[in-house]
Order: structure tokens, then C-alpha cells, then sequence
């Protein structure tokens, strides 16, 4: 004769069982969240991408902050000359889903190494390994804009 004990020994699972089954849910919850914004974002058009990354500085300056003017505090243009150089936007913590996309409809592109988004503006070069702080100037537009 089985016990109430015995009965609730049987029905309940052990820790290390309870946590993974937890955990396994809430991964599933999470992707399923993570589809559902990803595939609710407007597909990029790979043409005007394209088209985007040959743009000059000020243009690709002039699109950042019409699109997304809360990033546009966060650009940096780093080269030669104010007029011509590349634009970096660095943040603290990842985008939104949304801004990633907006950020690649522009014509920018992840850069790993320098953990940077940014956009060539029409200056393609091979990568290098060297941080182009050390070589070029560089300032924010956002400090130079009257307010």
C-alpha cells in the first residue's frame, strides 16, 4: 500500500529536472519573441544598400539624422577631412532589432573587430588591423551641430 508520501515522491521531479525544464521553456519563449520581431521588420532592399554605401559623409550624415536621430548622437566620422571619412556609430549595449535594420538599409555593416557599426562612404579599403584613430582625426557631428 502506497503512502501520500510515496505518491507526491513519485509525481514531483527532482531539482536539477524542474530547473532545465524551466530553462528550456523559457529559450523557447525567447526565440519564439525573437522570430516574431525579426520577421516583423520590412525586408531590406539589397540594391538601395548597395546604392547607400557609396553615399558621401554628409549624405550618409544627412540620412542618419532624418532616419534615426537618436543614433545620430552616437555617430562619429573618423578620416582625412570633416567632409570625408568614415562613419562609426558605437553603442553601449545592443540596438533593437529595428535599428539594426535601419542601420543596414543605410549601407552600414558590423565590424567585429572594432565592435562598431559603420559605413564606408563610397571609401572602400582591405581591413586593417591598425585603429584609425591613430592615423586620421575624428570628431562627432552631433557636438558641432547648434542645437
Amino acid at each position: 500500500m502506497k503512502t501520500k508520501t510515496q505518491n507526491r515522491k513519485t509525481r514531483l521531479k527532482n531539482r536539477s529536472e524542474q530547473l532545465s525544464t524551466d530553462n528550456k521553456a523559457t529559450a523557447q519563449t525567447e526565440q519564439k519573441d525573437n522570430r516574431t520581431a525579426k520577421d516583423s521588420l520590412p525586408p531590406i532592399d539589397h540594391q538601395q544598400r548597395t546604392k547607400n554605401r557609396t553615399l558621401p559623409t554628409p549624405t550618409v550624415l544627412n540620412q542618419l539624422l532624418n532616419t534615426l536621430p537618436d543614433v545620430y548622437g552616437l555617430a562619429e566620422v573618423v578620416g582625412r577631412r570633416p567632409d570625408s571619412g568614415w562613419v562609426w556609430v558605437q553603442f553601449k549595449e545592443t540596438p533593437a532589432a529595428g535599428i539594426r535594420q535601419q542601420l543596414a538599409q543605410l549601407g552600414f555593416h558590423w565590424n567585429n573587430q572594432r565592435q562598431t557599426w559603420q559605413h564606408p562612404c563610397g571609401q572602400f579599403r582591405l581591413s586593417s588591423t591598425n585603429d584609425p584613430h591613430e592615423r586620421y582625426s575624428s570628431y562627432f557631428p552631433a557636438d558641432t551641430r547648434p542645437a
